[in-house]
Order: C-alpha cells, then sequence, then structure tokens
C-alpha cells in the first residue's frame, strides 16, 4: 500500500497561491518557504521534493509586475 506524499498539501497550496496571484512567486514567498521546510524533513519520501533544491532558503529572482508598473 502506498503512503501518502508528506509534502503534496504543501505543493498544492503552492500551486492555488501562484494561480491566485498571477504566478507572481514574490507573492508566494512563505508558502515556498512551507514546502522547503517539509522537503528537509521528508526528501526521501516526497515525490513532489524531487526538484527543490533544500540547501538553501528561497530567493525569488522574479520581478514583481505590479511593484514594477508602480515604479514607473
Amino acid at each position: 500500500m502506498k503512503t501518502a506524499d508528506p509534502c503534496k498539501k504543501y505543493a498544492c497550496k503552492l500551486q492555488a497561491c501562484l494561480k491566485d496571484n498571477v504566478y507572481q512567486p514574490s507573492r508566494c514567498e512563505s508558502v515556498i518557504e512551507e514546502l522547503r521546510q517539509c522537503c528537509i524533513k521528508h526528501f526521501d519520501k516526497s515525490l513532489v521534493c524531487e526538484g527543490i533544491d533544500i540547501s538553501k532558503p528561497y530567493e525569488h529572482k522574479t520581478v514583481d509586475y505590479q511593484s514594477a508598473l508602480k515604479k514607473s
């Protein structure tokens, strides 16, 4: 019997956050960090963690388009 992926709920939460925020990772930093923390604990048991770099805290390199428009 398969066990549930321990970090799946965080991956789903991240997808919802990104969708709700026009796919701007800068607006989902806390959710990304929750997923990263889960992956640190369950890296060997979670498929959703395969692409997550757990060696350092998340640092986004994207531009929030609404903030950029306000500065213009």
